[in-house]
């Protein structure tokens, strides 16, 4: 009987060993299964970080390449408002310039309209002046025989052949003249006067 009890007790620790081999050896199947899953997966995930880093750094080219990009256009964008500023600047000179022409031009035209109305004004006069003096020749000439000659000098020759009744033949003469004070200056009478200073005062008169 105790022998059928050890026989039981081995059978039993034999199933117990081959069961306890059996599982460690699917447990070591499975093991190793798991570590190649866990190298597969990691694998896999190591090339996906790996895109997934590429694809960063590309992004990170770009936003550099973008922000370059920004900062040129923006350094452009400055000088072109630098030269616009630059050309307002010049145009507000040359507007001012044009003012400052047109207002001179006005001036101008103005001085030269008061110029125009004085040379007139004294055209007139000296149109009356010529009139009373042309008059007074003819009346000389005919009264007593006044003729005037230009002479050397730049000289004008005055001559009157009619004053003295007994001998309306006889001449009286003088020469007259502007002398450098631009003043009248009385030479060459004939028959000589006695009282030439007073005579040259009268025609400066």
């Amino acid at each position: 009987m105790v022998e059928d009890e050890l026989a039981l007790f081995d059978k039993s620790i034999n199933e117990f060993w081959n069961k306890f081999k059996s599982t460690v050896s699917d447990t070591s199947c499975q093991m190793v299964g798991l570590r190649e899953t866990y190298k597969d997966s990691i694998k896999a995930f190591a090339e996906k970080l790996s895109v997934k880093l590429k694809e960063e750094e590309r992004m990170v080219e770009m936003f550099l390449e973008y922000q370059n990009q920004i900062c040129r256009q923006n350094k452009l964008i400055q000088e072109k408002k630098e030269n616009l500023l630059k050309l307002i600047a010049e145009v507000k000179d040359k507007k001012q310039e044009v003012e400052a022409l047109t207002a001179n031009i006005q001036d101008l035209k103005e001085e030269y309209a008061r110029k125009k109305e004085t040379i007139s004004t004294a055209n007139k006069a000296n149109e009356e002046r010529l009139k009373r003096l042309q008059k007074s020749a003819d009346l000389y000439k005919d009264r007593l025989g006044l003729e005037i000659r230009k002479i050397y000098g730049d000289k004008l020759q005055f001559i009157f052949t009619d004053i003295d009744p007994k001998h309306p033949d006889r001449p009286f003469m003088f020469s007259l003249c502007l002398n450098e004070a631009r003043d009248y200056e009385v030479s060459d009478c004939a028959p000589r006067l006695e009282c030439l200073a007073e005579f040259q005062e009268k025609v400066e008169k």
